[in-house]
C-alpha cells in the first residue's frame, strides 16, 4: 500500500540549507514507522491546507522545516482509522492545527498521516471536514487573537479595532467573527483599491491603506483603536500599540512586515495597553477545544465558504508560490480525498 504525498528533502550545514528538493512522492506505509510518539492516531487525511508557513517550507526557505525527509502541511482534516490513545476510536472525524505538524513532523499534505493525539481535537457537531481545513492554523489563531481581545476586556461597545494583514486568512477570519460578534472593525491592506469589496464583504467598517502603519512613528500617537489583531509585527504593530487606547488588548500572532519591534514601554506603562502574543502552535488541549467550539458558533459559515478556495495536492507548489507573494486572499483547502 502507498500513499500520495507532498515530500520535503533537505541538507542542512550549520542550520543552513544547502540542497533543497521538494516534490509529490508515492510513499509505502512504513514511511510513518515512528511518528506520533508512544500513542500514535493514524489518520486518513481528507483535506489539508497552504498556509505561509506551508510556502516558506515548500520553497526551502529557512525556519519551517526541522527534519529530514517531511511531509509539510501545518493542517490537516480527516478521520481516525487507528488509534493507540483511548480517547480517539476509529471512525472520529478529527482536525488538528500546528502541534509540530509540517516542522517538526509529518504533516498533512499527503493521503495519510501518523500523528501524536495531544493537539488532537474532535470536530465540534455541525462543522464539515471541509470547512474545519478552510479555518484550518489562520483561522484557529484568528480565533485565539480574538479570545484574547475578550479576554483582555475589549468590547464591542469599547471602540474601534483593527485588524491588520487584512485580506489573508487570518485577518480574513478575524474580520467576519469580529463582525459577527457586534464590533467595529477597521482592516488594513495594501490592496484597498483591489480588495476593498471583498473586505466589507467580510464585515469590515473602514478600510486603512498597509503604508499608513508601515513607517515607525512616535511612541505614543492619538488614540484610535480599543484593541488590534495584527500579523505584520515590525513597525505596523509598534503604531498599533502607540495609537491603542488606555486599557486596550493588541494581539500579536504574525511577523509578515518583520520579527523586529520599533517601539518603547511607553504605551504600556502610561496606557496600560496590553500586547497579548499568540502561539497556536502549542495552545493547551483546553484553549484548542474552546476556540474551535466558539468557531463553530461565531463564524458565519457562508462567509467562510466565499473566501474558500479548493485545490489538489497536485496544485499546492504554485498556490505556495503566489502565498508567498501576497497573491492570495481567504483560504486555501487541498482536497486529498479525491
Amino acid at each position: 500500500m502507498t500513499f500520495r504525498a507532498a515530500l520535503i528533502e533537505q541538507r542542512l550545514d550549520g542550520g543552513r540549507i544547502q540542497d533543497h528538493q521538494a516534490d509529490l512522492q508515492d510513499l509505502p506505509e512504513e514511511f510513518l514507522d515512528g511518528a506520533g510518539g508512544d500513542a500514535p492516531v493514524d489518520i486518513d487525511v481528507h483535506y489539508s491546507g497552504i498556509n505561509y508557513k506551508d510556502g516558506l517550507a515548500l520553497a526551502g526557505k529557512p525556519g519551517v522545516a526541522r527534519t529530514s525527509p517531511l511531509i509539510p502541511g501545518i493542517d490537516l482534516v480527516g478521520e481516525v482509522t487507528a488509534s493507540a490513545d483511548p480517547q480517539f476510536r476509529p471512525g472520529d472525524a478529527v482536525v488538528l492545527t500546528g502541534g509540530g505538524i509540517g516542522e517538526a513532523a509529518h504533516g498533512g499534505l499527503a493521503q495519510r498521516a501518523r500523528v501524536s493525539a495531544k493537539y488532537l481535537v474532535k470536530l465540534p457537531e455541525g462543522l464539515s471536514e471541509r470547512r474545519a481545513a478552510a479555518i484550518g492554523t489562520a483561522g484557529f489563531t484568528a480565533m485565539l487573537a480574538v479570545l484574547a481581545l475578550e479576554d483582555g476586556g475589549v468590547r464591542p461597545e469599547s471602540g474601534e479595532v483593527v485588524v491588520s494583514g487584512a485580506a489573508g486568512g487570518v485577518g480574513s477570519v478575524a474580520i467576519a467573527v469580529l463582525n459577527t460578534l457586534g464590533y467595529s472593525v477597521t482592516a488594513v491592506t495594501g490592496r484597498a483599491q483591489e480588495q476593498g469589496e471583498y473586505l466589507r464583504s467580510l464585515g469590515a467598517a473602514n478600510l486603512l491603506e498597509r503604508s499608513e502603519l508601515a513607517e515607525t512613528g512616535p511612541a505614543l500617537q492619538k488614540r484610535r483603536w480599543a484593541g488590534g489583531i495584527d500579523s505584520a509585527g515590525s513597525a505596523t504593530l509598534a503604531n498599533i500599540l502607540s495609537q491603542t487606547d488606555d486599557g486596550g488588548t493588541v494581539a500579536s500572532c504574525g511577523l509578515a512586515q518583520g520579527h523586529d519591534l520599533p517601539t518603547t514601554v511607553m504605551p504600556f506603562i502610561l496606557r496600560g495597553v496590553t500586547l497579548a502574543g499568540i502561539n497556536s502552535v502549542t495552545a493547551s488541549p483546553e484553549l484548542r477545544a474552546r476556540a474551535w467550539s466558539r468557531l463553530a458558533r461565531d463564524l458565519p459559515m457562508e462567509l467562510l465558504d466565499e473566501m474558500t478556495q479548493e485545490i489538489t495536492l497536485d496544485q499546492v507548489f504554485d498556490q505556495a508560490e503566489q502565498i508567498l507573494a501576497g497573491q492570495v486572499r481567504g483560504r486555501t483547502v487541498v482536497n486529498l480525498a479525491g
